[in-house]
This record gives structure tokens, sequence and C-alpha cells, in this order.
């Protein structure tokens, strides 16, 4: 069958197509035209389909390797906030521990000290005492023995 090459020309509707007139004895043909036009063009809106759903499949795939991407990145990044979160966990309960053994320990050598202290306030009491009695003694002793000689008592208070 013979195509032939009316070209439509469109409107101000670029959807309504404006065909020329047809004179009487071509009408066969002219209807012919135009269902090899509509053919092309319904062939052209195809291909035009096809390709805008490849670019979207396409964009569509990308956008879905980017999220799981970031999907996957953000639950590292969470692993890893758990991980460091757990790690300061145990080190703060290691360093609490330290603290209290460290504050239990002072507290025990102060209440040595205190105990060492009170031990040397007596021994120092008892010092006193034991020199004060020596004294006593002492005294007693050349008030008593001693007055009978008198040459003694100098040579005691010469070597005391």
């Amino acid at each position: 069958m013979a195509q032939r090459n009316f070209r439509a020309s469109a409107g101000e509707d670029e959807n309504v197509l404006n065909f020329p007139p047809a004179s009487a004895p071509d009408k066969g043909a002219t209807a012919l035209d135009m269902v090899y036009q509509a053919a092309a063009v319904f062939r052209s809106m195809e291909e035009h389909a096809r390709e805008t759903e490849a670019h979207a499949q396409s964009l569509c795939s990308s956008a879905l390797e980017r999220l799981q991407l970031a999907e996957m990145r953000a639950e590292a990044a969470e692993r890893a906030q758990r991980e460091l979160i757990i790690t300061a966990e145990h080190k703060l309960q290691y360093a609490c521990k330290a603290l209290e053994q460290a504050r239990s320990c002072i507290e025990a050598q102060k209440d040595k000290l205190t105990a060492v202290q009170l031990r040397a306030e007596v021994a120092e009491a008892e010092a006193r005492q034991a020199k004060e009695a020596l004294a006593l003694v002492e005294e007693a002793i050349r008030k008593r023995l001693l007055c009978a000689n008198p040459d003694v008592d100098s040579r005691l208070t010469a070597v005391a």
C-alpha cells in the first residue's frame, strides 16, 4: 500500500493534530496515511514511555542502593556508638570501684593513724608517770638510805 507523506500540523494544543483536508478520490489513501501516522505517533509514545520507565527504574535502583548503603552506615555507626557506651560504662565502673577502694583504704589509714596517735599519747603519759615514779624512788633512796652517810649523797648527786 502506498504511504503518502502528509504532515500533520500541530495546533495550539499539542495533543490535537490538524490534518489538511483531503480531496474526494484520495480519501482511502488519506485514511491509510493517517493510520500510519497514528501508528508512528503511538510507537514514538511507547518508546518514550519505555525510556522514561527505564530511566525511572534506574533512578529507583540507584536510590535504593544509596539508601541501603546509608542504612548500613547508620547501623555501623549505631554499633560503634553502643560499643563506645559499653566501654565507657565499664571504665566508669572500674573507676568507681577504684575510687571506693581508695576511700576505704584512706579511712583504714586514718583509723590506724588515730590508733597510733592514741598509743603514742598513752606511751608518753606512761613515760611521764614512769619518770615521775623514778624521780620519787631516787628521792626516797637519797633521803632514806643515804642520809646516814652524807659523803655518798654528794657522790650520787655528782653522778646523776
